[in-house]
């Protein structure tokens, strides 16, 4: 049984969170991290690069000089890639670069992400992280509290904006919500500050077990 430190919003203590050491896993998942990693940075790519190929280049038909009698070596067109502004050869086109990842790799690749990050200590579970309005000022002062001064990511049961604006102007900060939080932000930022219902979400589906085929 893993326990994870529970803090208040003034940063004191409020107990511990216990998440099964069944739901974690460390013998397995390296390959699917890598997986998830290498989707998230392809799903993300804009795929707009774009060159002319020759028949794209404006300019004339003709021979530039006669084949033979110059000296010089032979040209057949303008837009050869040989030649300043002509074509690209074999430059890029637009492209689509999604992948997709399949969930139950998609899964093994988070528990392995988060308990790695449960291991060496860098999630905080929050008893609760409600402002009603934007406070950045106050949500400064929790990371100081926390000792969380190299990033953090914030992960709530559900959206809520005045979190959302609080953490904007704070440099290394993110939040998001256990639905969307994903592999590529659990390896990025150093310490994860997951809500109690948050990690209760992320618990409930996102660290199911994978077996055989299919999660159970």
């Amino acid at each position: 049984m893993s326990k994870i430190p529970v803090k208040t919003m003034q940063g004191s203590d409020a107990g511990e969170f216990e998440v099964s050491d069944e739901l974690l896993v460390y013998d397995k998942g390296l390959q699917a991290v890598h997986e998830a990693i290498v989707t998230y940075n392809e799903n993300h790519r804009a795929g707009t690069a774009s060159t002319l190929t020759k028949g794209q280049v404006a300019g004339t038909g003709a021979k530039p000089w006669r084949q033979k009698g110059t000296g010089r070596a032979r040209s057949g067109y303008q837009q050869s890639p040989v030649w300043r502004g002509g074509s690209v050869a074999m430059g890029p086109r637009p492209r689509i670069f999604d992948r997709r990842l399949p969930k139950r790799i998609a899964r093994l690749a988070f528990r392995r992400a988060l308990s790695e990050k449960i291991s060496a200590g860098a999630v905080v579970v929050l008893e609760d992280l409600q402002f009603d309005a934007p406070k950045t000022q106050q949500l400064a002062a929790l990371l100081k509290a926390l000792d969380v001064d190299k990033g953090a990511l914030i992960v709530l049961h559900e959206a809520n904006d005045a979190v959302r604006l609080s953490a904007r102007n704070l440099p290394r900060v993110h939040v998001t919500t256990a639905q969307h939080a994903n592999v590529y932000e659990l390896l990025r930022y150093p310490t994860i500050l997951v809500t109690r219902a948050g990690m209760d979400a992320l618990v409930a589906s996102r660290l199911q077990a994978v077996s055989g085929r299919r999660a159970s």
